[in-house]
Formats: C-alpha cells, structure tokens, sequence
C-alpha cells in the first residue's frame, strides 16, 4: 500500500514538472542552490522528479516489483516481534535512502552552480538491495533477460555504479546508485543486527 502511494506522489509530481517546468528548476538536486540559499528540501523533493516518462517508469516499475517485496517483509518482522511496525521502518528506508544517497553528489558538486539532478534512482537502489538481504538467492532479471541470484546482480550493480561514477562521462548519478545500494543492504542490520543471521541463512539455505 505504502508502495503505491509513493509511486502515485512520484509520477503526479514529474507529471505536473513535465507541464511546468520550473517545478523542476525549482525542486532539483542543485547542491550549489542548496548551499548558497540553503533550499535544504532539495535533498528530498528531487526524489520525486525525473527527466522523462522513459526514467519515471523504469524507476517506479523497479520500485513497485520490489517495494511491495520488502513492505510484506517489514509487516511479517512486525508480526513476529522484531519492529513495532513495518509500515514506519519502510518509509524511513525509503526517506533516509533518498538523503544519505545524495551525500557525496552534494558534497562533490556543491561549487558547481550547473549542476543538478533528478529522479528516485537512489531511494529505489536502496529498496531492491534490503530484498536481496532478505532474499539473496532470489532470482533477479539482469537487463530483464538473464536470471542470476540477486546477491550476484547485488555485487555485479555496486562495481559497475562505482566504476562509472568515477569515470563520470554520463548524465547519470551513479554515486547515489551506489550509495543508496548500500543504505539499502545495511539498514537491516542498523534495524536489528540480529538479522545479519537471516541473510547468512538464506544465502547457505541450497
């Protein structure tokens, strides 16, 4: 449920930028407008923009597969105990993954009244890599042709989004794929290391 509110607010706001344009000069990721006139909402609102309606629907596409996944795997850790509620730890992984995967572009670009970017691309990293720790073993469709386990994809994403974040040569943020990546595999672990064994014995259950 959480899920389709977030894609519903995601593709109404890129929506209302693709029509008026200045919500997207306006809400970007711009970090030399977020240090200069201290728009500290930039950090979040970009999250909710993006580029096309090629970048909006693979985004939300990605994000409905798997954020219904984890949101069902946050309610049963509800049930069982090990969080008071699923529906707030799911959001705050999704609202933290948004901020933290946008660390080091700020940091980077931050002198750089040019630059900007867009799109849920690090929030969503974020909600497929908490699937994989919870699911390691499970099937994931690289370039939605070639099936691998998701723990492979999962290592496959991390050194291709490092690698071409420091080659830089697209318009792509992969700095915040990578980032949010990581967010993603460790908050788990920062909700209840416990589970650190949960991962371990899905990954040795075959």
């Amino acid at each position: 449920m959480i899920t389709i509110i977030i894609v519903t607010i995601t593709v109404l706001f890129s929506l209302a930028a693709f029509r008026f344009p200045v919500l997207l000069e306006r809400f970007d990721l711009s970090p030399f407008q977020m240090v200069r006139k201290r728009q500290y909402e930039r950090i979040f609102s970009h999250a909710f923009l993006h580029t096309d309606y090629l970048h909006l629907g693979i985004n939300m596409l990605v994000l409905y597969s798997f954020g219904t996944g984890v949101e069902q795997i946050f309610n049963t850790l509800e049930v069982q105990g090990v969080i008071f509620s699923g529906s707030f730890f799911y959001i705050l992984l999704y609202v933290s993954s948004i901020a933290l995967a946008s660390l080091s572009t700020i940091i980077r670009y931050r002198n750089v009244e040019r630059y900007s970017a867009v799109g849920a691309s690090g929030a969503v990293s974020a909600v497929v890599f908490t699937y994989i720790f919870f699911a390691p073993l499970q099937k994931i469709y690289f370039y939605m042709i070639l099936p691998i386990p998701g723990i492979v994809f999962g290592i496959l994403y991390l050194l291709y989004s490092s690698y071409m974040s420091r080659r830089n040569k697209d318009n792509i943020n992969h700095a915040a794929h990578f980032w949010g990546a990581v967010v993603g595999f460790l908050f788990p672990i920062l909700l209840e290391p416990a589970l650190i064994r949960v991962f371990f014995d899905n990954l040795l259950s075959r």
